[in-house]
């Protein structure tokens, strides 16, 4: 089994090393070569604009975070004013970026939640955003119902405290309980689609669902 472990590290080394996205993170400073799939789909339905309140839930290391930066502030700036606010959320530390207010804790977490409305002080979020996903046990039926769980409270979070023209994006995965999924979001919004930008791997099962203007 090390051996064969040992062979999967080196494919998926070769594989990440040689990955055009993560050559163009490095080179552009993103964090992950996650900041690609939030891009695209920024691009496909024009979700970011200056001036929002944006919360990013599940927010480490940050290329998200990053990727909202640049396009809030003026010229893309990496740094100084910020027409807009951003405000992150993770139970993994990290690294400071300039404007974004973080706050460290578990999403699933009364007390983090309770943090995370203050930081809100009483606004609604333009964008919701969660890339939010469970530790994986590769038990199937174990690790969908840990990621419906995690749709399931940001769609609850969404309901409380988004602007009711405003979108929420959630990562999920094809397999079982996805179309209970979709439907929950149709429940919801009153426009859902399902995307798979091109910087998210071929062979992933990962998916995006947007949500866009409450019922």
């Amino acid at each position: 089994m090390k051996v064969k472990s040992r062979k999967v590290d080196k494919a998926w080394f070769h594989d990440h090393v040689s990955d055009p996205y993560v050559k163009r993170a490095l080179k552009e400073g993103y964090r992950s070569r996650a900041a690609y799939k939030l891009a695209e789909i920024d691009a496909a339905l024009g979700l970011v604009a200056p001036g929002q309140l944006i919360v990013d839930l599940g927010a480490a290391p940050g290329a998200w975070s990053q990727y909202l930066r640049r396009r809030l502030a003026p010229a893309g700036a990496a740094a100084g004013a910020l027409p807009g606010t951003l405000i992150a959320l993770d139970l993994l530390e990290f690294e400071p970026i300039e404007g974004v207010h973080f706050v460290h804790g578990d999403f699933r977490d009364e007390e983090v939640l309770r943090r995370l409305e203050a930081a809100l002080a009483g606004r609604k979020a333009d964008l919701v955003l969660s890339d939010m996903a469970p530790n994986l046990s590769g038990v199937a039926a174990s690790d969908a119902a840990r990621v419906a769980d995690l749709v399931e409270l940001a769609l609850a979070f969404a309901g409380d405290h988004l602007e009711p023209g405003g979108a929420l994006v959630v990562k999920t995965f094809h397999g079982s309980g996805y179309s209970q999924q979709v439907e929950r979001f149709k429940q919801r919004f009153r426009a859902v689609r399902a995307i798979k930008p091109k910087a998210s791997r071929a062979k992933s099962a990962e998916t995006f669902l947007v949500g866009r203007a409450l019922k």
